[in-house]
C-alpha cells in the first residue's frame, strides 16, 4: 500500500538523503564524478594547507590498514624536496582515492577528503544540492504542524550541511533541527536509532524514519521507530514481499498527518 497516516505519537521525522530527499543520480552522476575529475587539481592547489595534509595523513594510515586488500594503493611519505616528489605522492593519493571509490569504500579518511572537496565546490558554485520537488514544500508543512525534522545520512554532517546550505532551493538549513551521520552508529544497527532518540530527547516511537533502504528500516523498527520506504526514480527495486510488508511512499505528499484538534 502506498501512502499512510502518520501515527499521532510521531513528533520527529528523520530523513535519509540519497534516494529519499535527493536523487541517487545527483550523488552518482555529479558528486562522485566531481571527486574523480578534480582531485589532482584540488591536491595541487591545497597541498601546503594544514587541512589537506591532515586528509592525506588519514588516507595514508587507512592505506596501511588496507594493506592486505587486493589492489590497495599505498601512499608514500615525501622523502625529498621538489615538485617531482610532491607529484609522486599526489599521484599515489589520487590512485588510492580512485581505488577506494571503485570499491565503494566508506572510510572516514575518504569521506573527510570528499567533504572538503565538496565544500570548495559548493562554496564556489560549481555544485548545487538537488532535491525531489516534493521535499521542501512538505518539510515546510511538517514544521508548520509542529514536527521536528532531522537528517540521518552516511555522509558526514559537514557534507549534509553543504548540500542543504548550497542548493537549487537556496540555503534551507533552517528547515532542519539537527543532523546525524555514522559517528552515532551504522544505519543498519538498531542501537543507532536508540542513540538518536536519546540525543533528540524523545522516545523511539515518537520518530518516523523515511529511507529507501530496507535494512535501515529493519534496524529502526527493531527499536520501535516508525518507518516508511521511499520509492524514487533510480532507487533499488523491492521484492513483492517487501512491497507487501513495508509502508511505501513515492512522495512526501503521501504522508497524511493527524488532523489538528
Amino acid at each position: 500500500m502506498v501512502g499512510f497516516a502518520v501515527p499521532a505519537e510521531v513528533r520527529v521525522i528523520l530523513l535519509d538523503i540519497e534516494g529519499t530527499t535527493t536523487p541517487i543520480a545527483f550523488v552518482k552522476d555529479i558528486l562522485f564524478p566531481y571527486i574523480k575529475d578534480n582531485i589532482k587539481d584540488y591536491l595541487r592547489a591545497h597541498w601546503e594547507d594544514e587541512e589537506c595534509q591532515q586528509d592525506v595523513g588519514l588516507l595514508r594510515k587507512q592505506a596501511e590498514e588496507d594493506s592486505h586488500m587486493e589492489g590497495v594503493v599505498t601512499i608514500p611519505l615525501e622523502t625529498r624536496d621538489g615538485e617531482e616528489e610532491i607529484e609522486r605522492v599526489i599521484q599515489a593519493v589520487v590512485d588510492n582515492v580512485h581505488w577506494q571509490m571503485s570499491s565503494d569504500r566508506k572510510t572516514t579518511a575518504l569521506k573527510q577528503l570528499q567533504g572538503h572537496m565538496w565544500r570548495a565546490a559548493y562554496e564556489n558554485g560549481r555544485v548545487k544540492g538537488e532535491f525531489f520537488e516534493d521535499v521542501v514544500p512538505a518539510v515546510r508543512k511538517w514544521r508548520e504542524r509542529g514536527l521536528k525534522i532531522y537528517i540521518y545520512s552516511s555522509g558526514s554532517v559537514e557534507a549534509q550541511k553543504l548540500l542543504f546550505g548550497n542548493s537549487t532551493e537556496g540555503d534551507i538549513l533552517e528547515l532542519f533541527d539537527g543532523h546525524f551521520d555514522t559517528t552515532i552508529g551504522s544505519k543498519v544497527d538498531s542501537e543507532s536509532y536508540q542513540r538518536i532518540a536519546t540525543s533528540i530527547g524523545c522516545s523511539t516511537n515518537n520518530i518516523l524514519f523515511l529511507t529507501d533502504v530496507t535494512r535501515e528500516a529493519d534496524a529502526a523498527e527493531e527499536v520501535n521507530v516508525h518507518v516508511a520506504i521511499v520509492i524514487r526514480p533510480g532507487n533499488a527495486g523491492l521484492t513483492d514481499d517487501e512491497k507487501s510488508y513495508y509502508r511505501l511512499i513515492t512522495s512526501f505528499n503521501e504522508l497524511f498527518l493527524p488532523s489538528s484538534t
